[in-house]
């Protein structure tokens, strides 16, 4: 069983910058597929980025621009880099990895982070 840990979340003001991150708990998960997800009060969880190992890389109308999703494969981890932070992209954000572990291939979700921007 791999387990994702998230972090980077918190407080910020409108304008400010974020960084999340998700780690994989094993460096024999094989990362192929990367993105991040969040969900605002009341609203379904929505995909704002999204990344396939040697494929184009997807960002919702909604952050384009402002955000950036990486990986670092020595540290197993993903990132989330969110910049010029809106009022409406408060929320909890989930990381969702997919890969190669144990001989298949699992797709697993992070626990939530929770980011709020403040006006």
């Amino acid at each position: 069983q791999v387990q994702l840990v998230e972090s980077g979340g918190g407080l910020v003001q409108a304008g400010g910058s974020l960084r999340l991150s998700c780690a994989a708990s094993t460096s024999r998960f094989s990362i192929d597929d990367m993105g991040w997800y969040r969900q605002a009060p009341g609203k379904q969880r929505e995909l704002v980025a999204a990344k396939t190992t040697g494929r184009s890389t997807n960002y919702a109308d909604s952050v384009k621009g402002r955000f950036t999703i990486s990986t670092d494969n020595a540290k197993n981890t993903v990132y989330l880099q969110m910049n010029s932070l809106k009022p409406e992209d408060t929320g909890v954000y989930y990381c969702n990895l997919a890969g190669y572990y144990s001989g298949g291939y699992y797709r697993y979700w992070g626990q939530g982070t929770q980011v709020t921007v403040s006006s």
